[in-house]
């Protein structure tokens, strides 16, 4: 092996973007996942979680809520546009208005031929989904307060909606409110609003709360009565994912912490059961904004941009690498480009580009021996991305002299020119 020199780069700054939301494919092997840029990635579940593609964000594109129709994808977000993505050529394909202001919340039924959202004037709408996009179909019943989070119940006939200090259950055939309760009634004396951050119906008539006030509720919906209250964080609890059988519900917490609640019988052989919390996990340094639960994982992602894939053990049926622990904390795609020739490198950010010279020495050691350096790295240009479209590759030539990068929609090319008053960029 001839010698060579490593270099230590440490000048790239890059901040990666935090998870917003997640969605499991009902009855699929894909999860999809959108960060606080706008950037939507899809995961295969059969690929021992291969992320199979990426959408590049947009700045007019805001992703709060993500849920799959069948093999399509939805995003809805605080534009208030309803956006389906073009999972073949990577990019939103179409956009529908609301009609309600920002978008909050979103939730697909369990066929997937109708989406509900909710709105920031209060309203919940109904989207028929059809071929070549979705049209919309009617509003249910409008109450004051922004709708933060929905659920469908199982049968499609009833919508749950959280909002700040209640959440409501609306039959979707009439479109009335059925139900109306209060979540802070029994906190004495207490001035501060409880914000129902998000909400599950289940099929046995119950409704699951996570709130502000770092409790998980489970309600009867048709007496109106609390059934049980578990306070697990004494901060918000942010995000609730009940799986496939709904014997098992995953939170994330502000503080980085999921928790696992299952429900299990209170006697051995004994028909009556309750909720009860069996694993604490702490694989989050900030806020863990959405987590789902696949039939054999707990699946959390978080502002510190780790999406963590935490799987069931008695649920894997062979003790191989589908079982262990996944986080993943890097980027998937290339964003650092090498110029051999020029020794120039081309770090790549969401809206731009930054060209370096790596800096050199004339000294000679033994091997792993940290040389000195006679010339230190130098920052030459920055270019910035024109329009919304946030940068989706980039590439710099092996010579140093073409530099290019492309967006959603278009391609572009530079000569790059070096001379004694520094470097120039000229558009091709």
């Amino acid at each position: 092996m001839g010698e060579f020199a490593v270099h230590r780069v440490r000048f790239f700054g890059l901040v990666p973007a935090g998870v917003r939301c997640l969605a499991c494919q009902p009855r699929g092997a894909r999860l999809a996942l959108a960060r606080t840029d706008g950037a939507v990635e899809v995961y295969n579940f059969a690929a021992n979680y291969y992320q199979e593609k990426v959408i590049p964000g947009h700045e007019g594109r805001s992703v709060e809520s993500l849920c799959w129709a069948g093999d399509r994808l939805f995003g809805a977000g605080l534009s208030g546009d309803i956006t389906e993505y073009d999972l073949a050529r990577l990019s939103a394909a179409r956009g529908t208005d609301g009609g309600g202001g920002p978008i909050w919340s979103m939730a697909a039924n369990s066929t997937g031929t109708q989406l509900a959202i909710g709105c920031e004037d209060g309203s919940v709408k109904i989207f028929q989904v059809v071929p070549g996009g979705i049209q919309f179909e009617r509003n249910l019943d409008r109450r004051k307060g922004r709708v933060l989070c929905l659920s469908w119940h199982p049968s499609d006939t009833h919508i749950a909606a959280g909002s700040i200090d209640i959440f409501r259950v609306i039959d979707v055939a009439s479109g009335q409110t059925v139900q109306r309760i209060m979540v802070n009634y029994h906190m004495e004396k207490t001035k501060r609003e409880c914000v129902v951050w998000a909400i599950a119906l289940l099929s046995r008539g119950t409704v699951a709360t996570a709130d502000s006030f770092g409790r998980v509720q489970f309600w009867d919906w048709q007496l109106g009565t609390l059934a049980e209250s578990h306070t697990l964080s004494t901060s918000a609890v942010l995000s609730l994912a009940v799986s496939e059988r709904e014997d098992s519900i995953v939170v994330g917490t502000s503080t980085g912490a999921t928790y696992q609640l299952q429900l299990l019988p209170v006697k051995l052989g004994g028909s009556e059961k309750r909720w009860v919390r069996t694993k604490p996990f702490q694989h989050h340094s900030h806020d863990v904004r959405a987590v789902a639960h696949s039939p054999t994982a707990l699946i959390s992602g978080g502002l510190d941009a780790q999406l963590v894939i935490r799987p069931l053990m008695e649920k894997v049926q062979k003790k191989g690498y589908d079982a262990v622990l996944r986080k993943f904390t890097f980027p998937h795609r290339r964003l650092v480009s090498c110029a051999r020739k020029a020794r120039l490198l081309l770090f790549q950010f969401s809206q731009h580009l930054e060209l370096w010279r790596l800096g050199s020495t004339e000294e000679s050691g033994k091997d792993g021996e940290v040389l000195p350096l006679c010339r230190m790295p130098e920052h030459l240009v920055q270019l910035k991305s024109k329009g919304p479209e946030h940068i989706y590759c980039s590439c710099v030539s092996p010579c140093g002299t073409w530099l290019s990068y492309s967006t959603a929609s278009r391609f572009h090319l530079y000569r790059v020119r070096c001379d004694g008053d520094g470097v120039s960029l000229g558009k091709v």
